[in-house]
């Protein structure tokens, strides 16, 4: 999911769809820090799933 939303392909998918074909640089830009914020995020996830707090939800 992280790499998806930076991934080429649905860059130029989202550039051509509102019409800002060549933009694709200025939707990386603004796309790109919540790419890093979901990575921090997905990342304390599965370090609290290793300890007690949520090593309940992996069997």
């Amino acid at each position: 999911v992280v790499g998806k939303m930076i991934s080429p392909q649905s860059l130029t998918v989202a550039a051509t769809a509102i019409g800002l074909t060549g933009g694709e640089s200025v939707i990386l830009r603004k796309v790109f820090k919540y790419s890093l914020i979901l990575l921090v995020l997905m990342c304390i996830l599965v370090g609290l799933m290793s300890t007690p707090v949520l090593g309940w939800m992996v069997p």
